[in-house]
């Protein structure tokens, strides 16, 4: 496999679901006990396989609770797939959720060097890209403030500025885009084209038609956790739009 090239083949992930079926307080608490609870499995994606070339950018589009957010997880290797396998070759960026993998009791310049530990990287190589990434983030003095006070788009600003500059063969970005003021955004999609243009692949989950579009020319619809369309973006939004309109799907949900 080349670097920034993504396979994944008839991927699977389930979660299971315990309920106890009782009625009375006394059951319960017998049950809780004796473990007597009753499973069920939830697959919030199943039967998935797509192909995406180094230097591509695919943006996934579903529904809430289609199994977009969960499969990019996957590719990052935040999630292992119960069913299938999923290859990516080379380091992966991922912007998957705001403020995952920061300490909020930490300030933003410690968790810098946190989160560049976390992706590999040593403190010395995180000082040479400490000043780059604080001009980036526009955060000035507040990279020195605990950031449980910082707001949901400073978080935005300073997970996409560690994001971008820590030379990524793969960028995954969740939705993010959409928080933070509008000339911020403009600034994270001309980094994201520089990163097309440099050859590094990108995969972007989007509810925004005109913001996938500037940066995707391909698209895969996920409904109901399985793969509904995968084309051309036009085409896929067309398919989503359909889907949309449709009844909504109920969850996968087997006996265990």
């Amino acid at each position: 496999m080349r670097n920034g090239e993504i396979r994944v083949r008839d991927a699977g992930v389930c979660y299971r679901l315990y309920r106890e079926k009782v009625s009375t307080l006394k059951e319960a608490v017998v049950n809780r006990f004796r473990h007597l609870r009753s499973a069920e499995i939830f697959w919030a994606v199943r039967h998935v396989s797509l192909e995406i070339e180094p230097g591509e950018a695919i943006a996934l589009v579903g529904h809430n609770g289609s199994g977009k957010s969960t499969l990019l997880k996957t590719i990052a290797g935040v999630l292992m797939p119960d069913e299938g396998e999923v290859f990516v070759q080379g380091r992966i960026s991922p912007m998957i959720e705001l403020g995952a993998g920061f300490d909020p009791e930490l300030s933003g310049r410690d968790n810098i060097f946190l989160n560049g530990a976390l992706l590999g990287f040593s403190r010395k190589q995180m000082e040479g890209k400490f000043d780059r990434i604080v001009a980036f983030s526009e955060l000035g003095d507040f990279i020195d403030m605990p950031i449980k006070n910082y707001s949901s788009g400073m978080y935005a600003r300073l997970g996409f500025a560690i994001a971008q500059d820590v030379e990524p063969d793969i960028l995954i970005v969740d939705e993010v885009l959409a928080v933070g003021d509008e000339r911020f955004q403009e600034k994270c999609k001309a980094r994201i084209r520089d990163f097309r243009s440099a050859g590094i692949t990108f995969c972007f989950v989007s509810h925004n038609y005109e913001a996938a579009r500037e940066l995707c020319p391909r698209a895969a619809v996920l409904h109901h956790g399985r793969l509904a369309f995968d084309g051309p973006i036009g085409q896929a939004w067309e398919r989503y739009r359909e889907l949309e309109r449709g009844p909504a799907p109920g969850p996968q949900i087997e006996a265990s």
